[in-house]
């Protein structure tokens, strides 16, 4: 039987008579995305009570116009005490899910696709902004008590709260009803945030998850977490929706989670209904020091494409077009996710038509937004 990979890889080659590049579209379950040049989620810390406002739909806004195939959200918590800093959106409520179903409405009227990503901060929940220091808020300070597989500090922050079984159920039940919401509002994905240091991540690291019971101790047990996390969110996602999983999917410390770890649940994920993995790396400790470069986490989303079949995006200072396009020809990945590049330079996607015009074709032309025209370079195609 074709696995998903196989299948997605099939749909999308009809676009195409040549190697996939950054503007062949790709089909993941029923969602046909038109390109692979996508959004990586960026927390804004602007919400009051998890709600959505202008701020996040002209944040939104101005990439779809500009042509990002398909744009993630910012981590959004799945209740109140799920998120990082008091300011983060969220999706616990039909008031969310409507101010959501704006945004999301918006993208599809151009063209492209969006996601949600879902996520618990855990250990590293209850903070101020970066901006203001992401010093902890006490919960008689209007904060809460973060809480944790294991009630292990990380950096400055106090200790969390263990959790016991009963909280992780009530955990499981809330990412359950977010994904409920999420559809409420239009979202064509949702990504499960289990990267950074952040709840699911600390259960799968053996530097983060110290307990004794059936959620710690073995792989087996490390990963049971995510594996109950993704069965709730499949119960009430559709069928003909992909769902994400955003992975730290190495910590960079010996003896941590590494990316053979993140291979080896990739199959078992995808056996649960996961289609992609959106593979970042590390989060769980302070102090680590790792070769950040262009590129650095690219490698992780090749090695786990290729040893799962599971679809990758790949993220981590891809600025350069030339190179994206290349992870894509190459098949290191199925997809980029740039984030500080795309804050830098909005037109991203837009000049990398200009770039790569003699690689995608001349019809694509007329992917530039009609009311930009007048900004569009003359190229020697005689634009």
């Amino acid at each position: 039987m074709e696995g998903p990979f196989a299948i997605n890889q099939r749909k999308s080659a009809r676009y195409s008579t040549c190697m996939p590049n950054l503007f062949t579209p790709i089909t993941i379950r029923e969602l046909e995305i038109p390109n692979r040049i996508w959004l990586s989620p960026m927390c804004m810390y602007s919400a009051t009570d998890g709600m959505p406002n202008d701020w996040h739909f002209a944040h939104l806004a101005q990439f779809a116009i500009r042509r990002v195939g398909f744009l993630m959200t910012e981590a959004s918590g799945i209740s109140p005490t799920g998120r990082s800093t008091l300011m983060d959106t969220g999706i616990w409520n039909l008031e969310q899910a409507k101010s959501w179903r704006r945004i999301t409405d918006f993208a599809h009227s151009q063209g492209s696709k969006i996601g949600i990503q879902l996520w618990h901060a855990g250990q590293k929940g209850s903070t101020t902004s970066p901006w203001q220091g992401q010093d902890y808020v006490a919960p008689e300070s209007g904060g809460w008590q973060a809480v944790a597989p294991s009630a292990l500090a990380f950096g400055k922050l106090p200790a969390p709260k263990a959790l016991d079984l009963e909280e992780i159920q009530g955990i499981i039940n809330d990412y359950r009803h977010s994904a409920r919401m999420a559809l409420e509002a239009n979202f064509d994905v949702v990504e499960i945030h289990g990267a950074h240091g952040y709840l699911i991540h600390s259960f799968l690291s053996p530097l983060s998850n110290k307990r004794e019971d059936h959620y710690g101790g073995s792989y087996e047990n490390r990963t049971r977490f995510v594996k109950e996390v993704v069965t709730a969110i499949r119960e009430v996602w559709p069928a003909s929706h992909p769902l994400f999983i955003r992975l730290s999917t190495d910590d960079w410390v010996e003896g941590g989670w590494r990316v053979g770890d993140s291979a080896r649940l990739a199959s078992e994920l995808m056996a649960l209904g996961v289609d992609l993995m959106d593979c970042s790396s590390g989060g769980v400790q302070t102090g680590v020091t790792y070769p950040v470069g262009p590129g650095y986490q690219v490698p992780f989303a090749k090695e786990i494409r290729a040893s799962s079949q599971i679809l990758t995006a790949a993220v981590g200072m891809i600025t350069d077009v030339a190179e994206a396009n290349r992870i894509i020809e190459s098949g290191d990945a199925d997809a980029v996710m740039l984030g500080r590049e795309l804050l830098r330079n909005p037109n991203w996607a837009l000049n990398a038509l200009s770039t790569l015009h003699e690689k995608v074709g001349e019809d694509l032309a007329t992917k530039w937004p009609n009311q930009y025209l007048n900004g569009r370079p003359k190229l020697k195609l005689g634009w």
